[in-house]
């Protein structure tokens, strides 16, 4: 039985703000950047997890990840793997650590990068990938492996063991039918608001004929740029010219994508601010985007701002326009309060924001009793190789349905890793299916080489440059 014996953790950075990627109206200079962690055993098993920040907030991250994973020292992993819940509650128990929460900020999401290596441990002992080891758990130990304290109130374990024993016959069926098809995906790399409108002209085409259909842009900084920002993209998605050779518009009114304001191809489109806005603002500003027919407004403002969340969806209820958030959604608590106050059209989880996939699991429970579809947030470095994972766990095991679900897709950085996630002819994820890729986040390890932050070989010619 492999022992846990140690962990090297690796603070990677990349330079993206030379080029605009991941800029938006609260985040202007964005460096991509993963706070790393391969749990090592006295075997060859080893178990690879990461957060991820835009740059310097890493030094910070992986001293706390040095810390929780120091716990796990001597743990035997079987002993871990035998009850993921129990190992989450552990995770989170140490009373010195805890205070610096509570379950909030950085000591959150280091927990979060050690309990995902825990979880990509236990998949390579498996020989499966993440996504295939949860759908193959029984309801029983889906529900042992989630994590539990402060959200009985909205759902209860019998609550969750019925949901999934209902939707229990039908998983294989489901897990054929994504493996056919893929996982419905939009993208955002069009959208940056860094991106001179050529650029953002040019890439929406390119997405247009990569099969996409859901598309997101950036707003906030400025709302007649917006608007024109906007049209641009509007113009091209809702152009029966720029679709793929042999594929023909969608039916706007289609029950996948009925109420989303689908143009006349079927495309949709939605915008992000990411927290720029008081709730008054808000909703001024966002009425003044209608002529763009989004689908919805994603984090209007403060992302544990519960009740202003719902104020900014009753405000924009008129005009067609719905609510999104989740990305910097600190706990599985913001969540539920989110669910109970029916502030969200679409709950957006985050693998890094939250603490590992143990409370992921709980959000897609608590979303799927509330009915509300998760669209996770995948916009950064490493996120779309995780989440794929958490869409088709959902999908497959919990809310039992994908057809109005879209996962976010940023074209960045995915050469960096062993396993990358890749889009289909669809526009689609393609499923996950190496039996020793775990969680899909093990990183090269000349990319580490090149990338360490402050040493790495980019940094120091860099650095050298600038001297």
């Amino acid at each position: 039985m492999p022992k846990i014996t140690g962990f090297d953790i690796h603070d990677v950075r990349f330079p993206t703000s030379l080029t605009g990627d991941g800029t938006d109206a609260m985040n202007t200079d964005c460096d991509y950047s993963s706070a790393y962690i391969t749990l090592l055993t006295d075997s060859d098993l080893v178990g690879h997890g990461m957060t991820f920040t835009i740059g310097r907030g890493n030094d910070i991250v992986c001293t706390a990840i040095r810390e929780v994973a120091n716990r796990l020292v001597g743990k035997e992993s079987e002993d871990l793997f035998a009850d993921m819940g129990k190992t989450w509650d552990f995770m989170m128990s140490d009373p010195q650590l805890r205070w610096i929460g509570p379950e909030k900020g950085v000591i959150h999401i280091a927990t979060g990068a050690v309990n995902n290596a825990v979880w990509d441990m236990y998949a390579r002992s498996r020989k499966k990938p993440l996504w295939k080891l949860v759908v193959d758990f029984s309801p029983e130990e889906l529900v042992r492996s989630a994590a539990w304290r402060y959200i009985s109130d909205a759902i209860t374990k019998e609550e969750a063991l019925a949901m999934l024993k209902k939707n229990e016959s039908s998983k294989a069926e489901r897990e054929a039918k994504v493996r056919e098809l893929g996982y419905p995906a939009y993208v955002t790399s069009a959208g940056w608001l860094g991106y001179s409108d050529e650029k953002v002209a040019r890439l929406t085409k390119e997405a247009v004929a990569m099969g996409f259909n859901h598309f997101k842009m950036k707003v906030g900084a400025d709302q007649a740029n917006d608007v024109r920002r906007g049209k641009i993209i509007r113009s091209i998605i809702d152009d029966p010219q720029y679709l793929p050779p042999g594929i023909a518009p969608r039916d706007p009114n289609s029950d996948d994508l009925k109420g989303k304001n689908a143009g006349p191809t079927g495309s949709v489109l939605m915008i992000d601010a990411n927290q720029v806005w008081d709730v008054p603002q808000a909703i001024e500003y966002v009425k003044g985007l209608e002529e763009i027919k989004p689908w919805f407004i994603e984090e209007p403002t403060a992302p544990d701002d519960i009740l202003g969340h719902a104020a900014v969806r009753k405000g924009l209820k008129p005009f067609g326009i719905g609510v999104a958030t989740g990305e910097h959604a600190h706990n599985r608590m913001v969540f539920k309060q989110l669910l109970q106050a029916d502030a969200i059209d679409v709950c957006q989880i985050d693998s890094c924001r939250l603490a590992g996939v143990s409370e992921v699991i709980s959000v897609l429970l608590m979303a799927a009793k509330f009915g509300v579809p998760v669209c996770p947030h995948a916009g950064g470095v490493g996120l779309c190789e995780y989440v794929i994972h958490l869409s088709l766990i959902d999908y497959i095991a919990v809310s039992g349905t994908m057809e109005r679900n879209v996962l976010e897709f940023v074209d960045h950085l995915h050469e960096h890793f062993l396993t990358p996630c890749s889009i289909n002819s669809r526009g689609r994820y393609n499923v996950p299916l190496n039996p020793n890729e775990g969680y899909s986040i093990e990183m090269y390890k000349s990319s580490i080489a090149e990338y360490e932050w402050p040493n790495g070989s980019y940094w120091l010619g860099a650095k050298a440059k600038k001297a």
